[in-house]
């Protein structure tokens, strides 16, 4: 049972968990193949070679080693799980159907390495997942059912929703998830920022938001990867992350399939907010694999007002 803070008294582990709360078998399948797969992905970041693959994404950005092994441990988890129809991951080209035989119950989108150029300087990274019934990816974040990621730090931990709130999970010494935090929730104004892009390129409405944080009592914190940042929001139940519209991006830089599809839930799961800047990010309805979107991430106010700046001020 959680104490007042959330934290778990005594230990329940994720597939315990996720059975006594009723989550569909073959969903629980699935979560359970990602986070197989991230002991193998914990293991590569501590032991393996950090050089260049030699190859490029479809985004053209050259690929480390470590994307690569990542992105091939979890499709072929999937790819066996016996209940995924498709996949797409951030590193491919295209949506690949799995062929083997299959319940085809669920999709999932998932970047196999968030920050992976965080890797060589020592600094955290994640995987991010969604996960959606059926063989469509290409809908509104809000026809999810579960969305996850996984935090590779000091700590390797697993944040997860099923639609259930947000809880989280730790890999204790047997490399096994057991349940930290349930019902994570955001309380009060933001105690942290995390503003990404050039500020130079700002719009007016942007700019007057984040100096509205600075004269607030919250706290500049930005490591330049998205799972640290919203992972530092959630947990101190309260904070803000942008990656906004920049006059040489003006769709920004995160990508709505794989980043702010699944983070987005994660937050609003957690009673906070995701926006564009000019609505929710759930509502956004992605035509290609590779659509991009500004986003205002974490409580619910601060996303608010950087909606009413934007559009005073642009």
């Amino acid at each position: 049972m959680p104490n007042e803070r959330g934290q778990t008294k005594f230990q329940i582990d994720l597939r315990r968990y996720l059975r006594e709360k009723n989550v569909d078998r073959d969903l629980t399948r699935v979560i359970c193949e990602i986070t197989d797969a991230s002991k193998y992905i914990i293991n590569a970041i501590r032991t393996g070679d950090l050089g260049v693959a030699g190859t490029s994404n479809l985004y053209g950005e050259q690929q480390l080693a470590l994307d690569v092994l990542a992105d091939r441990i979890i499709q072929k988890r999937l790819s066996h799980s016996g209940v995924v129809a498709n996949i797409v991951s951030e590193e491919s080209a295209e949506i690949i159907s799995v062929q083997s035989p299959s319940t085809r119950r669920y999709s999932v989108a998932f970047d196999p390495l968030d920050g992976s150029s965080l890797v060589d300087v020592n600094l955290a990274v994640g995987t991010i997942v969604s996960i959606y019934e059926g063989e469509d990816v290409l809908l509104s974040g809000r026809n999810q059912v579960a969305a996850m990621y996984i935090l590779y730090g000091p700590r390797t931990t697993l944040v997860l929703s099923f639609g259930d709130g947000v809880h989280e999970f730790a890999m204790n010494q047997l490399m096994e998830y057991d349940l930290t935090h349930e019902n994570i929730t955001f309380s009060g104004s933001a105690k942290v920022f995390a503003p990404g892009g050039a500020r130079s390129q700002y719009s007016a409405g942007t700019e007057k938001f984040v100096q509205h944080l600075e004269e607030s009592s919250a706290k500049l914190r930005y490591s330049g990867g998205f799972v640290p940042d919203i992972n530092q929001i959630l947990l101190k139940r309260g904070g803000v992350f942008i990656y906004p519209h920049l006059t040489s991006a003006p769709l920004g830089k995160l990508r709505i399939l794989f980043e702010l599809n699944p983070m987005a839930y994660l937050v609003e799961q957690a009673g906070g907010a995701a926006s564009t800047g000019r609505g929710a990010v759930l509502d956004l309805k992605p035509v290609g694999i590779d659509d991009r979107a500004p986003v205002f991430i974490g409580s619910r106010d601060e996303v608010a007002l950087a909606e009413r700046l934007i559009a005073e001020h642009g």
